[in-house]
């Protein structure tokens, strides 16, 4: 029978007894992690937030009530004890409570737990699909509880950079007007204008870019973000951003700043040091030396072109791709000549699903021959010239593509990460930082057969390439960087336009005619007319920040309640139907035949 703790008060939590002086009394409470009855004797470990600690219950010193409730006790049962601490006979060293106990004198069963449907212990090998239905038992796991906590850690250690560097820390309403151009909104309808919306924001750009427009010039926010598009580990439908905006600044004053708040976080939570500057890298060289806008640094492994070296050579794969205004690139992979043929075929099917049409390899045995996909078409000085081009040495093997400059970047960016993962080459610890910068400014969409911003359209030209911007639309490089760790971007931003007439340029490239460029962002159009100051910002992923600090392998480790793949809440099970008096409410009707349509075509 559940007790009250009238007249209770904890003086400790569970880890904090460690300051405690032994021989006083304390009051500790939380979960039954388990109990041990040893007939005279009762070791009950109690869990918290901060860890573990031995109770032990003894019916000399506890007396008979006490001993026969502590009888009772299971796992998860939520407990206030009372009790001196001591010093325990037989240390346990894996914990940090090891040393200490406590002698119950009382014992009040708060609430009693039923049998759990997993064990509530570190390392979980129950499927998560089951955790996650019981999220409130799984957020109870020790590992896990520790990754919240330092993702609690993270956003207090940016507050107190952010407010000492000048920020000011500016809530964003999260009803505003949806601006499409981008992921797809979530809309929600309004009841008192009925047949309007109003979108959850994606980010707080434009209201940002407004509070430079009125004079705060260092702004902050942890701020929450809505994107509906599909899931994978490292996104959610809902995250959060630590999103900063400046005035009267450029790209090296951004970087700048950022450069210090990552070494501070690093240092605080970690006790890891960031060497300063941070490495940067153009996106040219990043897509041609790795295949990735956010390459991972911690190997090498780099792509090498080798157009030139083929060009006129007797393999028409190769020949034919150059032709068509492609590329062949290779990586070599050092060591892995003997490779089975089993593999080989596996990063084939890789590369294939990146739009590759196959992978060509010369594989060098240790005795200097050499076992090539391609060989019999290839003149021994061609297949010799290659060789020398990707430096490849007894006990290598060389992996090629050759397609369209993307097939061939996102191919072998994709093998070069798996051979990193099958190399064991990609340590959780070791932190290589990276700022890609110059990116396009513009990107290609063949799907609706325009340009599209690759960041935004509020991102800034370089200067010296706006003159190509009607000329050589694709080659105008913007004034955007992101921050990458370990081959995941955490961060990314650029310089904004502040002027009306290169804003206005930018919607026409994008297709967007003055009445649409008006009717979708007019108020910023209008903030233009009234002194803009030049303006930057970046926005970090601060569930993918956290992830790579907490070591998880997916944010869904530190995000309390978080979304599945198909972007539904299995503990809410939302999202659900609602009563027809709220759709009511707001003039809706929904298509029930249509939405199963649609439901059943999303689950294909």
């Amino acid at each position: 029978m559940s007790e009250s703790m009238k007249g209770l008060k904890r003086t400790h939590r569970c880890a904090e007894v460690l300051t405690a002086e032994v021989g006083s009394t304390v009051t500790v409470m939380g979960w039954v992690q388990r109990s041990r009855n040893k007939g005279g004797l009762i070791f009950t470990d109690l869990r918290d937030r901060t860890g573990i600690l031995q109770i032990i219950f003894e019916e000399t010193s506890c007396g008979r009530e006490v001993f026969e409730k502590a009888a009772e006790l299971r796992s998860e049962f939520c407990i206030a004890v009372v009790g001196t601490l001591e010093k325990r006979s037989a240390p346990n060293s894996q914990i940090p409570t090891g040393a200490l106990e406590v002698r119950a004198e009382q014992l009040r069963i708060l609430s009693e737990s039923e049998t759990p449907p997993f064990p509530v212990e570190e390392n979980s090998k129950t499927r998560e699909e089951l955790r996650l239905k019981y999220r409130f038992l799984d957020l109870r796991r020790p590992d896990l509880q520790k990754k919240i906590m330092t993702r609690s850690k993270i956003a207090a250690v940016v507050r107190q950079f952010m407010i000492e560097n000048g920020f000011l820390e500016i809530e964003t309403p999260t009803l505003i007007k949806s601006t499409p151009e981008g992921a797809r909104d979530y809309l929600v309808p309004s009841r008192v204008h009925p047949g309007k919306m109003y979108a959850l924001p994606q980010s707080p750009q434009l209201l940002k870019q407004l509070l430079m427009c009125s004079g705060y010039d260092r702004y902050f926010q942890l701020a929450r973000c809505y994107r509906d598009e599909d899931l994978r580990a490292d996104r959610q439908p809902e995250f959060t951003q630590i999103d900063m905006e400046l005035s009267f600044v450029d790209v090296d004053d951004v970087i700048e700043v950022n450069e210090r708040l990552l070494q501070r976080l690093f240092r605080e939570i970690l006790g890891v040091e960031v060497k300063l500057p941070i490495q940067r890298m153009t996106w040219q060289d990043a897509m041609d030396h790795y295949g990735s806008d956010k390459p991972d640094l911690r190997f090498g492994m780099q792509l090498r072109n080798v157009t030139e070296v083929v060009r006129n050579c007797g393999f028409g794969v190769f020949t034919n791709a150059i032709k068509a205004g492609g590329t062949v690139r290779g990586i070599n992979a050092e060591g892995l000549g003997t490779m089975p043929r089993k593999k080989i075929d596996a990063l084939t099917d890789t590369a294939k699903t990146y739009g590759a049409k196959g992978l060509a390899y010369v594989a060098i045995q240790p005795d200097g021959t050499v076992k090539s996909s391609f060989q019999k078409f290839m003149k021994p000085e061609e297949m010799d010239a290659l060789v020398r081009a990707m430096d490849g040495k007894p006990g290598d093997l060389l992996l090629f593509a050759a397609d369209r400059n993307k097939v061939v970047w996102d191919s072998l960016g994709a093998i070069r990460l798996e051979l990193g993962r099958q190399l064991g080459l990609m340590k959780k610890d070791d932190y290589r930082f990276l700022w890609v910068t110059e990116f396009p400014l513009l990107e290609w969409s063949d799907e609706e057969n325009r340009f599209k911003a690759m960041h935004h359209p509020f991102t800034m030209p370089m200067e010296e390439d706006w003159d190509k911007i009607d000329s050589d639309p694709g080659s105008v490089r913007a004034k955007a960087y992101d921050i990458v760790l370990n081959g995941t971007e955490i961060g990314g931003g650029s310089v904004r336009i502040h002027q009306s007439d290169i804003q206005k340029k930018m919607f026409e490239v994008l297709g967007l005619s003055d009445e649409v460029a008006q009717q979708r962002f007019g108020f910023l159009l209008e903030a233009f007319k009234y002194g803009v100051p030049p303006h930057a910002g970046l926005a970090y992923g601060l569930d993918r920040l956290a992830m790579i600090m907490v070591g998880a392998d997916t944010i869904r480790d530190v995000i309390a309640f978080p979304k599945v793949k198909d972007a539904t809440d299995l503990m809410m099970n939302a999202p659900d139907v609602v009563e027809q008096k709220q759709l009511d409410d707001l003039a809706l009707k929904v298509d029930e035949e249509e939405a199963r349509r649609i439901e059943a075509a999303m689950k294909k």
